[in-house]
């Protein structure tokens, strides 16, 4: 993503900070705030540190006017551009330049801890989210460098899918039909407790005489014939007299 650099945010603002004329780094143990004049700051106003793009700006201003006194850009924190001194949580020492390739070291201090403490925390959180948006761009390089994965069909290609856990109704899940008792509806014409009109017949004897021998000859050998014949004439009695055959 294309950063707009014309876009500067505000990350910090002080009311009121110090500047102080330092001696030269006498040795790389490094500076110490014991070694200025704290009493007699060079110059007294109001701090801001802004951000575009990457890179953050320390500015001095006069507290009353806004005009500029000096700027220290900072493309890195820790760094040379701003570094802590020895003694001390309040004091700094920060490289300002005046545009034309020229800078200088100065002393920056603060009357309150809490003012130095939030000047520390805002080049940190910025130089944070730099380190991040670069990590973010790198992988986006990577990935986009990598050769794209073709998941599409080819010509004649199938797929097959399986999906678990459906399994066929089974017959005997069916919900069972309402017991009747055991009997059958009786047929039209008929009332609920009446007798059934059973088709006229010509012999007296019973229908099935289960007590009589096989070997005895019965006067009329089907013993179903009235309730098969198609034709004859006691089926159609029956239909007439309110009798339904059931297969």
């Amino acid at each position: 993503m294309a950063e707009d650099n014309s876009y500067e945010s505000m990350l910090c603002v002080k009311p009121e900070v110090h500047v102080y004329r330092i001696p030269p780094r006498a040795s790389n143990r490094g500076y110490r705030a014991a070694d200025w004049k704290l009493d007699e700051p060079a110059w007294s106003g109001r701090m801001k540190i802004t951000a575009k793009g990457k890179m953050a700006f320390i500015k001095l201003e006069d507290k009353n006017t806004g005009e500029l006194f000096a700027q220290a850009p900072v493309d890195q924190y820790p760094g040379s551009a701003v570094e802590a001194v020895t003694d001390s949580s309040r004091y700094f020492v920060i490289r300002i330049e005046d545009g034309n390739g020229r800078h200088a070291f100065i002393g920056l201090g603060f009357a309150d801890r809490g003012d130095s403490f939030d000047f520390n925390v805002a080049l940190q959180d910025h130089f944070k989210w730099v380190k991040q948006e670069g990590e973010l761009a790198k992988m986006e390089a990577s990935q986009s460098a990598e050769p794209k994965l073709d998941l599409s069909f080819k010509e004649g290609q199938t797929i097959k899918i399986s999906i678990g856990n459906i399994k066929k109704k089974d017959a005997s899940s069916a919900k069972p039909r309402p017991a009747t008792g055991g009997l059958l509806p009786p047929p039209p014409g008929v009332k609920a407790g009446g007798t059934i009109p059973l088709p006229a017949q010509t012999n007296t004897a019973p229908l099935l005489d289960f007590g009589s021998s096989s070997s005895e000859t019965q006067p009329n050998s089907d013993l179903w014939g009235d309730f098969t014949s198609a034709g004859s004439s006691s089926s159609t009695d029956a239909v007439k007299s309110g009798w339904v055959q059931f297969s």
